[in-house]
């Protein structure tokens, strides 16, 4: 199971209420029932208005990456899915990383919504999710928004082990909050101190998984036709800018954009993610 005891998926789920209670927005939430398991979805905006998909990424949740994108919903009606087997209302079910389970899921759930012609957003692994959606059936996605994507390129597994893996397990271990604060300095460009609450009670409380990231290959990226917009953190450790930027450009036939964020770690800080959210609004225009 994804959640270590019932006490901690109460908590997780008590400061997922509160942080979407504190976006003060109108939404539906809705359970989607898929092959992979029950899916839960937030709806934000007017049906009318073209979809536009949004993915979270490891260790996150729906409203927090609704948080981070305020005003998508003012001209695209927002589904922000709570991905499986993370700190979530989703079920816990763990998909296989290397095979299609993921992009097989999230197409299973959109074609469930009945949306077409969808604006894809991910986030880290949300970015994983969606182009695995793209490798298993692009047929209802117009374009795809990719930030800080896994998939692409890894940075230095030494540099990676120091500053994130080793301080993250001795947080697990000792529940000294030092360790965690660490993490969090490397991993976010800013933070407050809900992603602080969040991400200790999450590490704290859930079974997350640190086996090794897949890569895209070459001919999997090149089979893809639906345009793709990438923007990458320069000093992401894990994912690091240039060297996304540098493969995008080398791998992708329908790469429409790349943009590099400059001085952002890998969770880029809120002036970083509204110029991606006005980038975003000003595709509706194509």
């Amino acid at each position: 199971m994804f959640f270590k005891t019932k006490e901690g998926k109460e908590k997780i789920i008590t400061l997922y209420n509160q942080k979407l209670d504190e976006l003060n927005i109108e939404y539906s939430e809705k359970a989607v029932e898929t092959k992979f398991g029950v899916t839960h979805v937030i709806t934000t905006g007017n049906t009318k208005n073209p979809p536009l998909v949004l993915i979270h990424g490891t260790g996150g949740c729906a409203p927090q990456i609704l948080d981070s994108f305020p005003n998508l919903a003012s001209k695209y009606c927002v589904y922000a899915i709570d991905v499986l087997a993370q700190p979530n209302k989703s079920a816990e079910n763990r998909l296989d990383m290397k095979s299609l389970d993921y992009g097989k899921w999230l197409i299973e759930v959109i074609i469930k919504l009945r949306l077409k012609d969808v604006t894809l957003v991910g986030f880290s692994f949300g970015g994983f999710i969606s182009l695995k959606a793209l490798e298993f059936n692009e047929t209802p996605i117009r374009r795809v928004c990719l930030i800080a994507p896994v998939y692409m390129v890894n940075g230095n597994p030494l540099v990676g082990l120091f500053k994130m893996f080793l301080p993250l397990k001795k947080f697990i271990r000792t529940n000294n909050q030092k360790h965690i604060k660490k993490v969090m300095n490397v991993l976010f460009s800013e933070y407050d101190d809900f992603a602080f609450e969040f991400m200790s009670t999450t590490f704290q409380h859930c079974d997350m998984d640190f086996s090794p990231l897949p890569i895209l290959s070459k001919n999997d990226a090149n089979r893809i036709k639906t345009p793709i917009s990438i923007f990458a953190c320069e000093k992401d450790i894990m994912f690091p800018g240039k060297k996304m930027i540098k493969r995008a450009k080398r791998i992708f036939s329908s790469l429409e954009e790349v943009v590099l964020i400059e001085d952002a770690k890998h969770v880029p800080n809120s002036k970083d993610f509204k110029k991606i959210e006005d980038l975003i609004m000003d595709k509706i225009r194509y």
